[in-house]
């Protein structure tokens, strides 16, 4: 979550081990590890500049890639072969892409974790030994409740999703985390989950997505990068990063519209599509200035 800080990485880690074991699936959590280790090592090994990877660069496509997996499709051994055969690849395709889009003064965000996800999901569909997982919770059905308790649940679960945890603990977990790297970040994650909450409420959005926080990680994502990562802090990147968020919603639902019929999530496509957006003007005036 765009944080170099090691002790925030062990409050992540913390974090999706209690929201794995939580919900009762504990390969997530080891899908972390073993994601970010692995895409960790590639990146050492591979690339020449160390700097990166001291910054931790390599490893959050891995560790994603290693939570995913194990939450779509069933804990198989071949599922973990897959998902260390893409822990691998995860460092090239980022590095590629990044090389490939610095042209533009961006970067592949979370686009190879994205990547590499939704083609094991559709490769899935074609062979029988890696099914699709069963989700261990019941759908919610009717209105979510919009208690003020059930509301910061479901804020709380709008952060969690970021590593596809469905736990308000593990959500006040990386709050924690953010927090103890930069105060800016943490305060606009939770303003980046309680406006995407706003929004998905009030448009009546399906129970099942409010209730999970399920429209809440990508504009998190898009809060932290915009608000406290790519831009100054300042009134005008306030103003800019709000509006990212709320575009950041209609673009999940216009992807979830059309890629939910398919079987195949959005993922955090949505983020990487809004940040791309709102970072190409900044580097176009910046060239002419």
């Amino acid at each position: 979550m765009f944080q170099r800080s090691a002790l925030a990485g062990w409050l992540f880690l913390a974090g999706i081990f209690w929201g794995a074991y939580e919900c009762g699936t504990p390969q997530v959590a080891w899908g972390a590890v073993v994601g970010a280790g692995l895409s960790m090592a590639t990146g050492f090994l591979t690339v020449p500049d160390k700097t990166q990877g001291e910054a931790g660069l390599w490893g959050f496509n891995g560790t994603l890639v290693g939570c995913a997996l194990p939450v779509f499709l069933a804990d198989t051994w071949p599922m973990w072969a897959l998902l260390v055969f893409l822990a691998i690849l995860a460092p090239g395709l980022q590095r590629g892409l990044n090389g490939m889009m610095s042209a533009w003064k961006i970067n592949s965000l979370t686009f190879p974790f994205v990547f590499l996800t939704w083609l094991a999901l559709m490769a899935a569909r074609q062979f029988d030994a890696l099914p699709l997982s069963v989700p261990a919770e019941a759908l919610a059905e009717g209105e979510p409740d919009c208690s003020p308790a059930s509301l910061a649940v479901y804020w709380l679960k709008g952060i969690a999703q970021v590593f596809l945890v469905n736990s308000w603990v593990a959500g006040l977990f990386f709050v924690i985390a953010l927090a103890v790297s930069s105060w800016r970040a943490a305060i606009w994650a939770m303003v980046g989950s309680g406006i995407a909450l706003g929004i998905s409420v009030c448009l009546e959005a399906s129970p099942e997505a409010v209730s999970n926080g399920l429209y809440g990680f990508s504009p998190v994502l898009t809060a932290i990068a915009l608000g406290n990562t790519f831009f100054k802090p300042g009134v005008r990147t306030a103003v800019i990063t709000l509006a990212a968020i709320v575009f950041t919603v209609l673009v999940q639902g216009a992807m979830n519209a059309l890629m939910l019929p398919w079987g195949i999530p959005t993922l955090t496509a949505p983020f990487c599509v809004a940040t791309w957006l709102f970072l190409l003007p900044e580097a176009v005036m910046a060239e002419k200035n």
